[in-house]
């Protein structure tokens, strides 16, 4: 599956170390340096409502990363998903009365649209579940062959040409927690009462009849009449959410890669389900450190697909709005922060990015006098991404040199675009 555009990345002198990034896992900061290539998943949209500002604010958040780690000296190998088949775009397409695969190409070109414009970088590896779900399937079935997955009786799903009934497949995790270097709570530290709410709230089935535990995750659905489904040696049918990631994760990117990253809203149960499953089909940890971006709400609740309350990058941009100010905006509050949309948050970056312009454009000029050194900036600069992205304190510095004649306003301008990615 085709990604977008790379933008290009100038090269600016001097280099950052190897990022602090909070780690969800251990709730600390940690060094994020890669072994040899810095390997990043980013979990990936599931193709309807794209793109709000919730998703940019994640991918952005990552995009910056890559942006510290490329300053560094390192090769980024970056994969992302497309979960391009899943009940919610099925419930989405059926009420819109639109072909789920129409609705969900639809989605993703308008997604890959809205992360060019905003100089997001793309991944090198960008997969739609649909792609893969043979390489889905074998995994389930090595699960199962191992006896750390198990059937659960389906009676609405369809009958095969044997006469066999399909029957849903879900994963063991009591089973899997003997084998694998892998409890569950690793990623998420949670409590069993904190893991059933959200296990309900996010897609989970804890109610399911048959099921050995109410926590275990739905490996397979087997294929039941009006859904899509594939036949594949595990049966009819298609796969469950948390597997399609760990299985792409380990094939684009193998095992113990850099960071595993998404919005905070994906800790529990998709990231320990899923690091749940890669250790059981590899016997290795997924991922050295597990990043989570925060929420962005829109007036005074979190803005969500279910909740309809969604600020869309292609509606701003439909109005007028320079993509570089709506990058700003999100720059502007911490990465893993929750915090509110507002017009002013807006209109805020639009006034910094018209500040910048003036003070580091193709127009500026070097100072006579200089009052600040524009080394001196882009150290600055470097040093507030170093500890955990600091973006807001980035942003903080180069305001402050904005307002102060500099020896090189270029090279700032070129350190703007590389690790910020604004071009002014």
């Amino acid at each position: 599956m085709r990604a977008w555009q790379h933008p290009v990345v100038p090269s600016v002198p001097g280099h950052s170390d190897a990022p602090l990034l909070h780690d969800t896992a251990t709730d600390a900061l940690v060094s994020a340096q890669p072994n040899d290539v810095a390997r990043l998943y980013v979990c990936g949209i599931t193709p309807y409502d794209a793109t709000h500002l919730g998703h940019a604010n994640t991918y952005l958040a990552f995009d910056t990363l890559q942006r510290v780690w490329l300053d560094a000296g390192y090769t980024v190998h970056y994969a992302q998903n497309v979960t391009d088949v899943d009940d919610p775009l099925l419930e989405r397409a059926a009420a819109t009365g639109v072909d789920w695969r129409e609705l969900a190409e639809s989605q993703v070109e308008l997604f890959r649209t809205d992360m060019a414009a905003l100089g997001i970088l793309p991944p090198d590896d960008y997969v739609a579940v649909t792609d893969v779900i043979d390489e889905i399937a074998a995994a389930v079935c090595a699960l199962s062959d191992s006896g750390l997955a198990y059937p659960v009786d389906a009676p609405d799903a369809l009958v095969d040409d044997a006469g066999v009934r399909g029957s849903d497949l879900y994963f063991d995790i009591a089973a899997a927690e003997k084998v694998a270097p892998w409890r569950l709570g690793d990623e998420s530290n949670l409590d069993r009462a904190a893991m059933l709410e959200l296990f309900a709230a996010r897609g989970g089935d804890p109610d399911r009849a048959g099921k050995r535990d109410a926590l275990d995750p739905l490996l397979w659905r087997a294929a039941r009449e009006g859904e899509p489904s594939w036949p594949t040696r595990v049966g009819a049918g298609r796969p469950g959410w948390h597997i399609e990631c760990s299985v792409i994760a380990l094939k684009e990117l193998g095992t113990d890669f850099t960071v595993q990253g998404g919005g905070s809203d994906l800790i529990f149960p998709h990231h320990d389900m899923s690091a749940g499953h890669a250790a059981a089909l590899s016997g290795h940890p997924l991922a050295g450190v597990y990043s989570h971006a925060g929420m962005v709400a829109y007036q005074g609740e979190k803005m969500s697909k279910s909740l309809g309350n969604l600020v869309l990058v292609s509606g701003l941009r439909a109005e007028g709005v320079d993509p570089r100010a709506i990058r700003l905006a999100l720059l502007s509050e911490h990465y893993r922060s929750d915090w509110e949309w507002t017009n002013s948050t807006l209109e805020a970056a639009v006034a910094r990015l018209a500040r910048w312009e003036a003070a580091f454009g193709a127009e500026a000029a070097s100072a006579d006098s200089p009052v600040v050194s524009a080394e001196s900036v882009v150290q600055q600069l470097r040093d507030a991404l170093h500890t955990d992205l600091d973006t807001p304190r980035a942003l903080a510095v180069i305001d402050a040199a904005a307002g102060a004649a500099s020896d090189h306003p270029a090279l700032i301008a070129k350190a703007i675009d590389a690790l910020l990615g604004v071009r002014l």
